[in-house]
C-alpha cells in the first residue's frame, strides 16, 4: 500500500540522516508512538484502531501510562498475528471478517504478502500525509519532504503539551503537516525563532475564546512553497482522503516549475511584490478535486478560482474595492502565463490596446461607441464576432491607433479558441484598469 511505501522512503532517509538502524517497529515504538499517542492529547485519530478503542470508563485524555502501553501492546499483537485491515494497517481495506459498517473499493483478489513491517510503515506513511483545503490529503515519495514533515511533528507535539495552550485541538497532524511544510519551506516567510504567536499571525492557527486549531492550507500555497524547494521538478503525488468514507483520486503529477513561472511573470509585469505575497498566492488554484481532473497539477490548475466567473459571464472588475487590485494582478499574471509559450515571449501589450479602445470609446458622440465596445466587442463569444466588432471600429481610427487594431485583428485570427478566451478576459481587465486610472 502507498502509505507503507512512503513510510519506507522516510525510514530509510531517517536512518541515513541520523546514523541509526531502526526497524519499522523500532521507529514506531521509539518515535511515532511516543510523539503521537503517549500523551493525554493524541496527534492522530484512527477509527477502530487499538488507540481509540476504549474500555468502559476510559477516555483518551485520562489514560494512564500503563493503559496507553496496553493499547500499544494490542497493536503489536494485531500486527504480529492478524491479517492486516484498515483498523491497524492504515490505507488497507476494511476487514471482511468483522462487522464494521464500512466498505472498501479497488480491493484485489490477488493475495499480496504483507509482513509485520508493512503495518508499522503504513502508520508512519499515514502520519506524513499532507491535508489541504478541499478534504484531500497528499503523499509525496520524496525523502526531503518526508524528513521535513517529521521535523514538524515535534513542533506540533510541543504545542499540544503546552499548558498555556489548553484549548488547542489534537488529532490534526495531517492538517498541521500542510501548514508546516508551506511555512518551513518558504524562505521568505520562515523564521527560525518562530513561536505560537508568529504562527497565529501567519494564519496557521485559528484562535478564538473557546478553541484553537490548525487551519487547513490551500493547496496552491503548499505548491508555491514546494516550487521554491524544487524549482524545476515534476513530482508524482498520491491524492486521497481517509475518514468514515475513504476517497481515492490516485497518482497525479505536480508540475512544480509552474509556481516559479507565475512568480517570474508577476515580477516582469509588476516588479517586486508590493502586496502581501501570501494573500496573492491564496488567490490561485481551483478546487483540488477539479485540479486533479485535469490529469496533472500545474499552470492550468493554478487558475484563480474566482476568475472563472469573469471568463464565462459578462462580468468585469470594477476596482471599487481595495482587493480588486490584488485580484487584478493575480488574474493578469495567470492569463499572461497561459498565453506565454516561453520566457522570451512574456509580453504585456494589452494595456496599450486597452488605451486605444478606451480612446475610441470616449471620443464618440452619443452611446454608439460605448455600446459597440462594451456590449458587442467585449461580449463576443467567438473570434469571428470580436473581429467583426473591430472592423466596425477601424473606419473611425487613424495613425498608430489604427495600426494597433489592424495588428490585433491579425493576431486574434491565428489564436486558438482557448487562447482567445484568455486574451479577451485579459483585455477586458486592462480596459477596466485604464478606466479606473482615467
Amino acid at each position: 500500500m502507498i502509505t507503507a511505501v512512503i513510510g519506507r522512503t522516510f525510514l530509510n532517509a531517517y536512518n541515513e540522516k541520523y546514523g541509526k538502524e531502526l526497524s519499522p517497529k523500532g521507529f514506531f515504538e521509539q518515535e511515532y508512538w511516543e510523539l503521537f499517542y503517549n500523551h493525554p492529547k493524541y496527534m492522530q485519530w484512527v477509527t477502530n484502531s487499538p488507540f481509540v478503542q476504549m474500555k468502559s470508563g476510559q477516555k483518551p485524555h485520562l489514560l494512564s501510562v500503563d493503559e496507553r502501553m496496553e493499547k500499544l501492546e494490542n497493536l503489536f499483537d494485531k500486527a504480529e498475528n492478524e491479517i492486516p485491515d484498515a483498523s491497524f494497517a492504515l490505507g488497507y481495506p476494511a476487514s471482511e471478517s468483522k462487522e464494521y459498517a464500512s466498505t472498501s473499493g479497488l480491493v484485489s483478489d490477488v493475495v499480496i504478502p504483507v509482513d509485520e513491517d508493512e503495518v508499522y510503515l503504513s502508520w508512519i506513511g499515514s502520519g506524513l500525509g499532507i491535508t489541504v483545503a478541499g478534504g484531500f490529503t497528499l503523499l509525496f515519495d520524496n525523502p526531503t519532504i518526508t524528513l521535513q514533515t517529521f521535523e514538524g511533528w515535534k513542533v506540533y507535539r510541543k504545542y499540544l503539551n503546552d499548558q498555556t495552550l489548553e484549548k488547542l485541538r489534537g488529532n490534526q497532524i495531517n492538517t498541521w503537516n500542510g501548514q508546516w511544510l508551506t511555512y518551513s519551506l518558504n524562505p521568505e516567510e520562515y523564521r527560525e525563532d518562530f513561536d505560537f504567536s508568529e504562527l497565529t499571525n501567519q494564519k496557521i492557527f485559528k484562535v478564538d475564546t473557546s478553541l484553537a486549531e490548525v487551519a487547513t492550507v490551500n493547496w496552491s500555497q503548499l505548491f508555491f512553497s514546494l516550487s521554491t524547494q524544487f524549482p524545476n521538478d515534476e513530482m508524482m503525488g498520491y491524492v486521497y482522503g481517509f475518514g468514515q468514507t475513504s476517497k481515492t483520486i490516485g497518482f497525479i503529477p505536480f508540475q512544480l516549475k509552474s509556481g516559479g513561472n507565475i512568480k517570474e511573470i508577476y515580477q516582469k509585469l509588476f516588479g517586486d511584490f508590493k502586496i502581501n505575497k501570501k494573500e496573492f498566492e491564496i488567490l490561485f488554484g481551483m478546487h483540488i478535486k477539479r485540479a486533479c481532473e485535469l490529469g496533472s497539477i500545474g499552470l492550468q490548475a493554478l487558475r484563480p478560482d474566482s476568475l472563472k466567473k469573469y471568463m464565462t459571464e459578462d462580468k468585469n472588475l470594477s476596482f471599487k474595492k481595495e482587493e480588486d487590485t490584488i485580484n487584478y494582478q493575480a488574474y493578469k499574471t495567470w492569463l499572461v502565463a497561459m498565453l506565454t509559450r516561453n520566457k522570451e515571449e512574456i509580453t504585456d501589450y494589452t494595456p496599450k490596446l486597452a488605451e486605444v479602445i478606451l480612446r475610441y470609446r470616449n471620443t464618440g458622440k452619443g452611446m454608439s461607441r460605448v455600446t459597440l465596445v462594451e456590449k458587442e466587442l467585449f461580449t463576443s463569444k467567438s473570434k469571428r464576432g470580436f473581429i467583426e466588432s473591430l472592423t466596425l471600429m477601424i473606419p473611425d481610427l487613424e495613425g498608430e491607433d489604427l495600426e494597433s487594431l489592424k495588428t490585433l485583428k491579425d493576431e486574434v485570427h491565428v489564436m486558438t479558441n482557448e487562447e482567445f478566451g484568455y486574451f479577451l478576459t485579459l483585455l477586458k481587465f486592462d480596459y477596466a484598469y485604464q478606466q479606473k486610472k482615467s
